[in-house]
């Protein structure tokens, strides 16, 4: 299995693609396009989903364009279903003064879901409070945490669909259920582990 990061302009918001068994995930495509692809081929992988932790301009931006260029479905929870077709919510109209209207979601994803990829499980764990849709994804000893979950911080919760008391309970269910040894791969910013967030970050406290 492996993971690669691909870092972007807009905001500095992480891009990874999983890669095992000559199957892929893209998770949070975010004005990366020919790299990703490149990447895919070069690995000799399928994409098997576009995923996406939430639905904010910064981390789906390039989900049309992944979708035409390999066909593969787009996967966001329920919850921030809307922000896909939805200017305000995804804050495009806000950040790049224009409208982002983005293909619909063709598959709601469920609070401990498991996604396969060949042999390995990728588990959804539902985590509200950046807004209402946010997840993270588990898997062995890895955690793909989107903005709910930072080095040494977490996402804001002042967008429109935040809450900052229901990010606080998802941050608590993270503390309750990911190991201490677990990798965590955030949506901004240099990886961390749970180990450390849970000793330093004041949010987990």
């Amino acid at each position: 299995m492996d993971i690669k990061r691909f870092s972007t302009e807009l905001f500095g918001a992480n891009c990874y693609v999983v890669v095992h068994q000559n199957s892929a995930v893209v998770i949070d495509p975010a004005g990366v396009k020919d790299e990703v692809i490149a990447y895919l081929k070069a690995r000799q992988a399928n994409l098997y989903a576009i995923i996406n932790t939430h639905g904010h301009i910064d981390h789906i931006m390039s989900n049309s364009w992944l979708k035409a260029e390999t066909n593969a479905p787009i996967w966001i929870h329920q919850g921030d279903s809307r922000y896909l077709t939805d200017p305000e919510l995804n804050l495009s109209s806000f950040i790049l003064g224009e409208k982002h209207i983005g293909p619909a979601a063709d598959k709601f994803l469920q609070d401990q879901e498991k996604i396969k990829l060949g042999d390995l499980d990728l588990t959804v764990i539902h985590t509200p409070g950046h807004s209402p849709g946010s997840i993270c994804l588990l898997g062995e000893s890895f955690l793909f945490s989107g903005d709910t979950l930072f080095e040494l911080s977490v996402g804001r919760s002042d967008f429109p669909g935040g809450n900052g008391k229901v990010l606080k309970e998802s941050l608590r269910k993270l503390a309750r259920i990911v190991p201490e040894t677990t990798v965590v791969y955030p949506g901004h910013g240099q990886e961390t582990t749970m180990e450390r967030e849970l000793a330093h970050n004041p949010f987990l406290r």
